[in-house]
């Protein structure tokens, strides 16, 4: 079987988590959390960064710093994951589903500002699969309507747009270093602020509501619970481990980029032909080759081509089941209809794409998917 999914080891995890063990001091906020913090701030510019337990909980951050209150709404995309929503709606606050793209499952940002009323607060861009959206224009339409942008990019670590860290954009960011990620931890996230003026009350709210670290740094003499928070530092043997994965960064993402083009090669005669719908790269973007996906024409297509591929040693998913349509908050939504969405819902599929795929394991899943297209429907 040719798995959907499996983490890379670099060959470091192992020493530094052990040297975490061995230096007595595992919590969070050691020496691998600020060698984490300090990669990406050098790397990609951002103002400030902090290691979390997850990407879910550097978003419930950032609800926390712009004080999303019960009567607030917040724009998000109805393909995404759940956790793009649950900060907010954990603070009260309504979530309005904009449509997918026809030529993306990321939102269609031509349709953000007609969903703009008196009460809402902020907009959350979700790049899929590692390919930005047009940000620059979300953070326009944030600017003009005094509007958060927060970017839930927890797919989409080293992607740039026009040359610029998709992380920078918003007022701020959210990153993912799940197992299923490009650089993992197993469970992990990054909160970025690129406004300075969230950076000290992040810190407090990170730290259970409390200004320990000030205490830490000796700039106050004891530590008082100041704020209301939780606690979303990681241990520092999770940042080891990830401190491991980004020094490797540019070797992992020069594979991972050498897949995903081949598979396009490969696979760009079925979009030819009309038979399937490979992924919109708009101009002037870098993507991470984090997920390579294509549009079938059906859901009984994909589904075929899924016991297909099961059938034939070769692990394939779909993905998100669109939130305006979850049971959870479908009577909240209303009626208004989300076309797109339901189309990716339906009709997309994602191929494996890991660091440890062998040129086999790309011809296999290619020839398989081939074969699958090109051969005459009884």
């Amino acid at each position: 079987m040719i798995p959907f999914n499996k983490p890379h080891l670099t060959g470091k995890e192992t020493e530094y988590v052990n040297d975490a063990i061995n230096s007595g001091k595992i919590a969070g906020d050691g020496k691998y959390t600020k060698a984490c913090e300090a990669f990406f701030e050098k790397r990609y510019g951002f103002a400030k960064t902090y290691l979390t337990t997850s990407c879910t909980h550097a978003i419930e951050l950032a609800a926390l710093l712009i004080d999303i209150k019960t009567g607030d709404e917040v724009i998000i995309p109805s393909y995404t994951f759940v956790s793009s929503a649950n900060p907010f709606i954990l603070r009260g606050a309504k979530v309005v589903f904009v449509d997918s793209s026809a030529k993306s499952p990321s939102m269609d940002v031509d349709l953000v500002e007609s969903l703009i009323t008196p009460f809402t607060k902020a907009i959350l861009a979700v790049h899929y699969g590692g390919i930005p959206c047009d940000i620059k224009k979300l953070r326009t339409i944030a600017d003009k309507h005094n509007l958060f942008l927060i970017v839930d990019a927890a797919q989409t670590l080293d992607s740039y747009y026009h040359d610029k860290p998709v992380g920078s954009f918003g007022h701020l960011s959210a990153f993912s270093f799940h197992e299923t990620k490009n650089i993992t931890c197993g469970e992990g996230g990054l909160l970025v602020i690129n406004d300075e003026r969230f950076i000290e009350r992040a810190e407090i709210l990170r730290e259970k509501g409390t200004n320990r670290s000030s205490f830490i740094r000796g700039k106050v003499s004891r530590y008082n619970w100041v704020d209301a928070g939780s606690s979303y530092i990681p241990s520092d043997i999770l940042a080891a481990y990830l401190l491991a994965q980004l020094e490797c960064i540019d070797e992992i993402q020069q594979r991972r980029l050498a897949i995903w083009k081949k598979y396009y090669l490969l696979l760009n005669t079925l979009q030819t032909q009309k038979k399937i719908k490979l992924p919109y790269l708009p101009e002037g973007i870098k993507h991470n080759a984090h997920t390579f996906y294509f549009i079938c024409d059906s859901l009984q297509i994909r589904q075929n081509f899924i016991t297909f591929m099961s059938q034939n040693g070769v692990q394939v998913q779909f993905h998100y089941m669109c939130l305006h349509n979850s049971p959870f908050y479908k009577d909240q939504h209303g009626d208004r209809e989300l076309p797109m969405a339901d189309h990716y819902q339906n009709c997309l599929v994602r191929l494996p794409l890991f660091y440890d795929m062998t040129e086999d394991d790309v011809e296999t899943v290619t020839k398989l998917t081939l074969r699958f297209f090109n051969t005459p429907k009884t």
